[in-house]
């Protein structure tokens, strides 16, 4: 197991996590200048944000439908949710960008007994797919803005410009395995490579043409379970930060929530637990550039954020624990992931077929 995955150090970045949000409470509640922000927290409505709790939970649920889907349509439910939810605890509290969760998933795939090489390649498809949604539905939501759907839009340059990033990222994406083939193309007409760093590019050039070549089978086959994690892994969360806003009396457009939602959650990529502060900074931010209130986004952030945050981490640290039981508990890890043979076959004839027509 990695050292970063070692329990000893998530539950002092559970505890962490605990001090850094209790800080955030303390300066909310304490410093001046903030009475308005007090004020709303104190007249929040318990109904709604009972409802963020829920979305957020399908939310987390939903990550466990598509975890299985990507990598084990086989595998028993109960290792899905359990790797899933570890994921997602890892996620929230290590800082590494989300990094932290496929970390974890590739420690627990691989002691279940899943190989090296379809481990790399599904991981990359798994975050193809989870982003994929993100992308796609920005790039959806600005083209309708900009053929007039939603009426004006608030923020003109920011919109198509993270639309545009958004195509261009997809395009490039897809160009992938054509770039990965004609560059294992070269590497046939030489030496094999030696060197742990030119071994080491070699499997990451093969890993995300592969990956890609996977994501885009995936999509092809139509599998429901693709469809409802990835959409409901991102439709749930917005769902959960419009039930924060609604909360404390404030409902924007629902163009604005979604748009705002995928580009202020880029604040997520900083190397800090959770995206703390960058993700809050990104969405609070992103919320005033579409017009909206600086004290509603704030409080509605601060909101979700502690229900995106400690849900996952609370659920995940469980299921972390549950999964490094079963694991232990298996004479022979490897019928975990058994069944792949037959799903790793028909990705590698979908290669062929793909190369033939090529």
């Amino acid at each position: 197991m990695p050292d970063e995955l070692n329990p000893r150090h998530l539950r002092a970045r559970l505890l962490q996590l605990a001090g850094l949000i209790g800080v955030v409470a303390i300066v909310v509640w304490l410093a001046p200048g903030l009475g308005s922000l007090r004020t709303r927290f104190e007249h929040a409505s318990a109904g709604w944000l009972a409802l963020g709790v829920v979305a957020e939970v399908f939310s987390t649920l939903s990550y466990v439908v598509i975890f299985r889907a990507v990598f084990c349509q086989r595998m028993p439910w109960k290792i899905s949710y359990q790797i899933g939810m570890a994921e997602q605890a890892a996620n929230s509290l290590l800082p590494a960008g989300g990094a932290g969760g496929l970390a974890l998933g590739a420690w627990a795939l691989r002691r279940g007994g899943m190989s090296v090489d379809h481990i790399a390649r599904r991981t990359v498809a798994f975050f193809l797919l989870t982003s994929l949604a993100n992308v796609g539905v920005l790039i959806v939501f600005g083209l309708a803005y900009a053929v007039g759907i939603f009426g004006a839009v608030p923020a003109p340059g920011l919109t198509y410009g993270f639309t545009a990033a958004g195509i261009v990222a997809t395009a490039v994406t897809l160009a992938l395995p054509a770039l990965t083939a004609r560059i294992a193309g070269r590497r046939g007409r030489r030496p094999p490579a030696t060197g742990r760093v030119k071994k080491a590019l070699r499997a990451t050039t093969d890993a995300l043409g592969d990956g890609v070549r996977d994501t885009i089978l995936l999509l092809r086959q139509r599998q429901l379970a693709v469809a409802v994690g990835s959409l409901g892994y991102l439709g749930f969360d917005i769902a959960a930060l419009g039930a924060s806003f609604a909360a404390f009396g404030h409902r924007p457009a629902f163009a604005v929530l979604v748009v705002a939602y995928i580009i202020g959650q880029i604040g997520g990529l900083l190397p800090v637990p959770g995206g703390l502060g960058g993700v809050e900074g990104g969405l609070i931010g992103t919320f005033v550039l579409y017009h909206v209130p600086v004290a509603y986004a704030s409080v509605a952030v601060l909101a979700y954020r502690a229900l995106a945050l400690w849900i996952p981490a609370l659920l995940g640290s469980v299921a972390f624990v549950q999964l490094r039981r079963t694991l232990r508990a298996e004479e022979q890890p490897a019928v975990v992931c058994q069944p792949l043979a037959e799903p790793i076959e028909l990705m590698r004839l979908g290669r062929t077929r793909d190369a033939t027509s090529a």
